[in-house]
């Protein structure tokens, strides 16, 4: 079954939007959008109106946590998905306060993303 959701893709690695990007694909999610920062990530968000975003926490020029309190102040239907990497657990504290829907673990799995989306459309 087709997965009718729009998906934001924000994180300055390639490899890793590259990574994700095919994980959604495998799981029949076919709008899906990339920024390589927060600040394409806001505008994105305001031409795109995506459903989901998975939103890397450390990135230069604007970091996820800014990232988020935009997103969440734009539109706060929005799903964030924060990604993170070992050590950076003060950092999910804070974007779970800010209202991230979850988040997942890098390197990302197939498994961990399907179990999100899935939680997503059962909403």
């Amino acid at each position: 079954m087709e997965v009718n959701l729009k998906f934001l893709l924000v994180d300055d690695s390639v490899l890793i939007r590259k990574k994700l990007r095919s994980i959604l694909e495998k799981c029949n999610c076919k709008n899906i959008f990339e920024a390589e920062n927060g600040e394409i990530a806001i505008e994105l968000v305001k031409q795109e109106q995506p459903d989901v975003v998975f939103l890397d926490i450390i990135m230069p020029d604007k970091d996820g946590i800014e990232a988020l309190k935009e997103i969440k102040e734009y539109n706060s239907d929005i799903k964030v998905v924060m990604a993170s990497s070992a050590g950076t657990q003060s950092h999910l504290r804070k974007a779970i306060e800010l209202g991230a829907y979850d988040f997942i673990q890098k390197p990302v799995t197939l498994e961990a993303v399907a179990n999100i989306i899935e939680k997503i459309i059962k909403e």
